[in-house]
């Protein structure tokens, strides 16, 4: 039969996970000697060195590297096969959710909110970064599911887009721009901006939309808070490239306003990612499904009413 337990693969994905084997003992409730032992014992069955020491960290070797996703998938199937064993509902246990951040404060709460309603036994563990490190933390098993502002290109990785979110140019209701019944590209390159750092999906969408048009934008200041951008803009003489759904209130207070800038075109999909050598999760399922519903038949267009007349 198996030459393997259980128990060496998962003792194998946590030290893979933290590079640490005290770590990795911590995490799994076993002493360092016995998380060392379980490692030896599998990389001699496999007759296969998994891990490379560098310093104090253990790297995953080329063939660490060839287990990793098979046991992620070995382990996640024996979950599951444990929970039908003990007559647990499917939909329990906990989804790891790597989040950007337009999404994590004007999604993500309500869908949340809504699994905690429905599915008492799921619980979603959510950490918010910019889209690169949202890839970054799938591609490194350190979350389930990611939801990303713009396309992913990352073959390993696969997309189901969740909705459209414009991305605006935004000034204060002060900056001569804003009496304008268009603004130039000509104009725009002229202006001092304040934008999301380089790694963000709306800084992607931004560079993306300007390239071929404008060769050298100012670019005064740059911050992974869309909080701190606005408040510049809306207090300065700067303009900014940010989602629509994060200026709501500021349009409503006329602290802000949306410059018609129709030659760009900056629209953007805000989707879900994962891997595609992760197993079949009912967990994911359920988040995919409830996401779908939670926005279906909802507009996230900018209103015309909000542009200059």
């Amino acid at each position: 039969m198996f030459k393997f337990s259980l128990k060496q693969v998962a003792v194998f994905d946590a030290v893979a996970s933290y590079e640490s084997v005290s770590i990795a003992a911590k995490k799994l409730s076993m002493t360092q000697s016995a998380v060392s032992m379980s490692l030896s014992q599998l990389e001699s069955v496999l007759d296969r060195p998994l891990f490379n020491r560098q310093g104090n960290r253990l790297v995953l070797s080329h063939w660490g590297h060839w287990l990793r996703p098979r046991a992620k998938h070995l382990l996640q199937e024996a979950q599951q096969i444990e929970f039908g064993l003990h007559d647990q509902h499917l939909i329990s246990g906990t989804l790891s959710l790597c989040s950007s951040q337009t999404a994590a404060k004007h999604l993500v709460p309500s869908l949340i909110s809504k699994i905690d309603n429905d599915f008492p036994e799921m619980r979603i563990k959510l950490n918010i970064e910019n889209t690169e490190n949202v890839i970054e933390s799938l591609l490194n098993y350190d979350c389930d599911v990611g939801i990303i502002e713009g396309r992913n290109t990352d073959s390993r990785l696969q997309q189901e887009h969740w909705l459209d979110d414009d991305l605006v140019i935004v000034s204060s209701p002060n900056h001569p721009f804003a009496q304008y019944k268009q603004v130039t590209l000509a104009q725009l390159e002229q202006a001092k901006w304040i934008l999301r750092e380089p790694g963000a999906g709306t800084r992607r969408i931004f560079d993306g939309a300007i390239h071929g048009y404008i060769d050298n934008i100012k670019v005064w200041k740059e911050y992974e808070s869309i909080r701190v951008i606005k408040s510049l803009v809306a207090n300065g003489s700067y303009l900014g490239c940010v989602p629509y759904l994060d200026i709501l209130p500021e349009l409503e207070n006329n602290q802000l306003v949306v410059l018609p800038t129709p030659q760009l075109n900056m629209q953007r999909e805000i989707s879900f990612i994962w891997r595609n050598d992760s197993a079949e999760s009912p967990l994911r399922e359920c988040l995919l499904s409830e996401a779908r519903r939670l926005t279906k038949g909802k507009s996230f267009k900018p209103r015309k009413d909000w542009t200059p007349a």
